[in-house]
């Protein structure tokens, strides 16, 4: 592999082997002319047997790459060039491509059953619709991906999209080679045992629908967190996947087809499985009442407490206007049109005002005294609601009292969850009828997990003030760790590595203005408060005659530690982070920070750093878990042409210093 300084092209220097088959080997490299920007590199290296077939082996190769070079597309990594390196005596090619950060979703589904758990059916429908519209690309182009499966599935963490890897149509570039300069080694083989139709196994043909099987397959293993050769029985050539998993009847079709044996009774594009997911099941919809009768508004029972949209109240047919008989009808007739109106307008009145004191347990509140919720009249049970379910929500509700937590904070947040999960509901408030009651108790469920979280996770101070942080509360918490000279940036961090940590799919969004991101700044609040009380900040110091030091710790999963250092510009500062890869982030921050020198490390992967220091002041090293376990780590420092004193001590000062901006969480780049 040479030497971390040899540069491949003059410009990539590789960093480690990332894996090797019967392709070759990939490396992760970083590029030299671009920052240090990180990439992938392939290189291709056929089991031949002399140089002629090599030669030829190259030639094949080029010609057929180019097909991977013509696709454009964000969820796909992008193939940027073909390298020609010359190695002593040996020729090396390499395909370049872009490197794309974030965990597998075979990553992220063992993280989930480590806690008993696994993806969700609005989940992996969300994941569907988000990679058919890739296949429908790649298949418009006459290209098929042929291996799709939970591990050549990476979640972005950039925008938090599925982007699809290790494009099985470089396999076969190494398969067609080998075949056509006749190497004897054993060919790749395209596409995995479990996930691949038998089609494509037994004789290497596939159509863009071994692409629609493979997806199917890694959808089941989401959802029940099994392997394929649990879910299939090869014997009897049967899936056994329903024994794991209840679907609903809409998403159980579509995957029954997407599996079917054979290729031409499969769907015939992406865009058919799309229309397929979109199809709605067929439920209970309330509709006005037939004429002659009355109607009943539909309630919004929770979420969507304290809103009523116009269109989920059902509206009375229209009557058939009619001539008058007699004129001197007129005056009845506008009579009853007068107690008509005052009859709808109080029908819809006291549904508005039933909504708006709807209680996430489905009871209807009294006006309570005041602004106290501690003073609130105990609200009447739903007569509507099973006892079973009215036992289930009482519970709820006495649970949110016993925490503190507001009422409409938990509604709301628990609204955007629920909406997140079950997308296909969005629009759709649910009602007290008993054809919602199973999705009531999903609701209720979700609620628990909210409330799981902040009695986990959350002071009783953070717990009171949820709903009710705003960007003051930033402002203040800024100036006060700043009296640690901690920044604010090194706050967020312990703060995004716990929220990560709690709501990995929330994180990777916009989040912060969101009901959600009520629960960041509740553990912003908290962090900073440890901040102050010196129980997540340390100051580093070395001992008289000594120029470095080694740390030892242990982090439980989500959370961080910030090490303060006192140190003169112009010194030479190492750094070393012992922790296992991709356990750890580490960043380094400057006193005082700039458009030339923002920091020297963030939110890094990098466990080393070494370098003259551009100024003086307090500089802020930050080690944050990312792991699910707890994570053990070592962290050296050390420093040359140590003074004794290398800068005065600022004065800690209750405001923020002037050369620290107000920055919002989560725009750090």
């Amino acid at each position: 592999m040479g030497s971390p300084n040899h540069l491949l092209g003059g410009r990539y220097r590789i960093l480690r082997e990332l894996g090797r088959g019967g392709f070759g080997y990939t490396y992760l490299a970083e590029d030299i002319n671009r920052f240090n920007e990180l990439c992938v590199l392939k290189e291709f290296f056929p089991q031949v047997d002399d140089n002629t077939a090599l030669q030829k082996a190259k030639q094949l190769f080029e010609r057929e790459a180019g097909v991977l070079y013509q696709l454009n597309h964000p969820q796909i990594p992008k193939f940027r060039e073909l390298l020609r390196v010359q190695t002593g005596n040996r020729g090396r090619l390499f395909l370049i491509q872009d490197y794309v950060e974030g965990p597998t979703y075979q990553e992220l589904l063992e993280t989930r059953l480590k806690s008993g758990n696994r993806f969700s059916e609005p989940e992996v429908t969300q994941l569907l619709q988000r990679v058919l519209p890739v296949l429908e690309y790649l298949h418009s182009i006459g290209v098929i991906h042929r291996d799709i499966a939970p591990d050549n599935l990476i979640l972005r963490n950039a925008d938090g999209l599925p982007v699809l890897i290790d494009f099985g149509g470089v396999k076969k570039l190494a398969t067609v080679v080998q075949q056509q300069v006749g190497a004897s080694a054993v060919p790749t083989r395209l596409g995995k045992v479990g996930y691949a139709p038998e089609e494509q196994l037994e004789t290497g043909q596939v159509t863009p629908s071994a692409d629609f099987y493979a997806l199917a397959v890694t959808a089941l293993v989401l959802l029940t967190g099994e392997s394929p050769q649990v879910l299939y029985d090869s014997y009897s050539k049967r899936w056994y996947w329903q024994e794991y998993v209840t679907l609903s009847p809409r998403l159980t079709k579509v995957l029954e087809r997407m599996l079917a044996p054979r290729s031409r009774d499969r769907y015939g594009s992406a865009a058919a499985v799309m229309n397929a997911l979109l199809t709605p099941d067929t439920y209970a919809v309330p509709t006005a009442a037939p004429s002659g009768g009355g109607f009943e508004p539909t309630i919004a029972v929770a979420p969507g407490a304290g809103t009523i949209p116009p269109s989920t109240i059902a509206r009375p047919p229209t009557p058939t206007p009619q001539k008058p008989k007699h004129r001197a009808n007129n005056r009845s007739g506008c009579l009853q049109a007068f107690l008509g109106l005052v009859l709808l307008l109080g029908t819809v009145g006291l549904v508005w005002w039933i909504a708006s004191r709807w209680d996430p347990t489905g009871s209807v509140n009294p006006e309570s005294v005041g602004s106290d919720n501690s003073e609130a009249v105990t609200p009447s049970p739903n007569p509507t609601f099973s006892r079973e379910e009215q036992a289930r929500k009482n519970s709820l509700r006495q649970r949110r009292e016993s925490l503190q937590v507001d009422n409409r904070f938990l509604v709301r947040v628990t609204d955007q969850l629920f909406y997140g999960q079950f997308p296909e509901r969005q629009g759709r408030p649910l009602t007290d009828r008993p054809e919602d009651e199973a999705v009531r108790s999903e609701w209720d469920s979700i609620a628990n997990e909210v409330l799981d979280v902040l009695e986990t996770h959350l002071s009783t101070q953070a717990r009171q003030r949820l709903g009710s942080y705003a960007a003051e509360n930033r402002d203040q918490w800024r100036q006060q760790v700043n009296q640690r000279f901690v920044s604010s940036r090194a706050l967020y961090d312990l703060t995004d590595a716990k929220f990560a940590y709690l709501y990995p799919q929330n994180a990777a969004q916009d989040f912060i203005e969101q009901p959600i991101g009520q629960i960041w700044h509740g553990i912003a609040d908290d962090r900073a408060r440890a901040i102050l009380a010196q129980e997540r900040v340390e100051e580093i110091q070395f001992e008289q005659g000594r120029f470095s030091q080694s740390l030892r710790d242990r982090l439980e999963p989500g959370e961080g530690r910030v090490y303060v250092i006192n140190l003169n510009a112009g010194q030479l500062m190492r750094l070393n982070l012992q922790a296992p890869p991709q356990g750890a982030r580490l960043s380094v921050y400057v006193p005082d920070p700039s458009e030339e020198v923002p920091y020297l490390l963030e939110d890094s992967t990098e466990r080393t750093w070494s370098g003259q220091l551009p100024q003086s002041g307090y500089y802020e090293i930050v080690v944050v878990s990312t792991q699910t376990a707890a994570l053990d780590y070592a962290l050296d420092i050390g420093a040359d042409n140590v003074s004794s004193s290398p800068t005065a001590s600022p004065s800690p000062s209750p405001t923020a210093p002037p050369t620290e901006p107000e920055e919002l969480p989560r725009d750090r780049n």
